[in-house]
């Protein structure tokens, strides 16, 4: 069946919203899962269709399918899930809008130019960069003047939000992080304006994701919401060096907690989308909790969850769970600004799904990620060209953009400038959508070179200014162009 549809749409960027789409509705059509909240299925993949600009090339035959199955879906499950008349007329509506912008969205699409995701991640850990209007201020310029085009700026961490936060303040008693250099200001005012002046995308970083210090006032406010070892505890050490919680991603008051806090962004900032990273799962160990182990027992039949947390189905059960939190999310987000994609920014596959319960790979499939940014910190170059290689990336790669996180060093493992090269030159080989890099400090200051070398390094790699790719922009891999 995808065969088919995949012959029928011969289109390029075109086809990054219409698998989404597919996907999306192969899951609505997927009862057998026991799956009840199929209409969150369609929500994101009409969102796309709002959101994104259709290349002329389009075929309208094409149009008519997709418009097709996705009224049959809407007309003929809506009745059988006893959904009601009311959700039936958003449905019809959504629909409507999709077929009234389609024109919009073909005369709008652009001319296909050169595209580059140059990254970088700003953080608050092990580095200055936030801590004073001076220093934000003159990364941003540097940056820019480097041809640099993508911000990533953490908003979320140690168990604070960068940003005035009045969800954040509810929950935790404090409206912004109380470290000294943050105070008195909004940090992620700053880099929104700044950026933009610089025509740089700015997508917030949520760092921490379901992680917490394990003294901060969120967990200790809080501990019904932390999820737990077999033994009752719930510490995890971070490098053996920091105490760490997290909350439960299936509790539905972290749920809540953590989509109030992306709507209010969303919401109340000029962003160009928000992004989650390997925080946005939890450690595997984890799950043992009353809560956790109550949901599964309803819906095992009494039985207690697997001893091993390797058991291949108890990860598919809690993976499967932080899933339908994230479609939950993804519609909400586009319910309240359509225009902000979705980012995420994981391990490898494997790794990822074994190790922190995130399907990152199924989140792709259904439509759920708008720009994928894998994190592949490897200092052995063979190392790092497999994982590009990986087929899961490569599918990615063919219908999002997708660019790929290179460790531009780390307090006391600087990184030479000559692997960094070699890993945007493979990047580029591959035809990836570009590069991110982790984390600004490293760019030039945790080094074995001098910060002019590393600067003018950087300015050949980005010899001219290109605008950073977008689904919404008719990005295709250059490879198909």
């Amino acid at each position: 069946m995808k065969d088919f549809v995949r012959r029928i749409f011969n289109f390029r960027a075109d086809r990054s919203i219409l698998w989404g789409v597919g996907n999306n509705l192969f899951e609505v059509l997927d009862f057998s899962r026991g799956k009840s909240s199929w209409l969150l299925s369609v929500v994101p993949c009409l969102a796309k269709i709002k959101s994104a600009k259709i290349s002329r090339q389009s075929s309208h035959r094409g149009w008519f399918l997709l418009l097709l199955i996705g009224s049959f879906a809407v007309a003929t499950l809506l009745p059988l899930a006893g959904y009601g008349e009311n959700t039936a007329s958003l449905s019809r509506e959504l629909v409507s809008r999709a077929r009234g912008t389609q024109q919009e969205q073909l005369s709008n699409c652009s001319s296909k130019t050169a595209r580059e995701l140059r990254g970088v991640w700003l953080t608050n850990i092990d580095s200055d960069v936030l801590f004073s209007r001076e220093n934000t201020t003159r990364a941003i310029a540097t940056l820019g003047q480097l041809n640099f085009n993508t911000l990533y700026p953490t908003v979320w961490n140690w168990g604070y939000t960068l940003y005035p936060s009045s969800v954040a303040e509810k929950v935790t008693g404090y409206e912004l992080d109380p470290t000294e250099g943050l105070q008195e200001r909004d940090v992620l005012e700053e880099i929104i304006d700044r950026g933009h002046e610089l025509g740089m995308g700015v997508i917030p970083w949520f760092e921490f994701g379901f992680m917490a210090p394990a003294d901060s006032e969120l967990a200790q406010r809080h501990p019904e919401w932390l999820t737990q070892h077999q033994d009752g505890s719930t510490i995890w050490w971070e490098g053996n060096v920091h105490q760490r919680v997290w909350l439960n991603p299936l509790h539905p008051e972290v749920q809540q907690f953590i989509t109030d806090l992306i709507v209010e962004l969303v919401s109340n900032y000029d962003v160009d989308g928000i992004q989650l990273d390997d925080h946005f799962g939890v450690p595997s160990e984890f799950g043992y909790d009353d809560f956790t182990v109550q949901l599964y027992r309803q819906e095992h039949d009494g039985q207690l969850p697997p001893e091993d947390s390797q058991d291949e189905q108890w990860i598919r059960w809690r993976a499967d769970k932080i899933t339908a939190y994230m479609k939950e999310l993804f519609g909400t987000i586009k319910k309240n600004n359509p225009d902000a994609i979705v980012s995420v920014s994981p391990n490898p596959q494997q790794f990822s799904l074994n190790s922190f319960l995130l399907d990152w790979h199924r989140w792709e499939r259904m439509g759920l990620i708008e720009e994928l940014v894998l994190q592949v910190y490897r200092s052995d170059h063979d190392s790092f060209t497999r994982e590009l290689e990986q087929p899961e990336v490569i599918a990615a790669r063919n219908h999002i953009p997708v660019g790929i996180g290179i460790l531009s060093g780390l307090n006391g493992r600087p990184v030479f400038l000559s692997d960094i090269r070699q890993q945007v030159e493979a990047t580029r080989d591959r035809a990836f959508a570009g590069v991110s890099f982790f984390f600004y400090e490293s760019l030039w200051q945790i080094a074995t070179e001098s910060p002019q070398q590393r600067q003018a390094a950087f300015k050949a790699l980005f010899a001219r200014a290109v605008k950073r790719p977008s689904i919404s922009d008719c990005w295709v891999a250059r490879d198909e162009q």
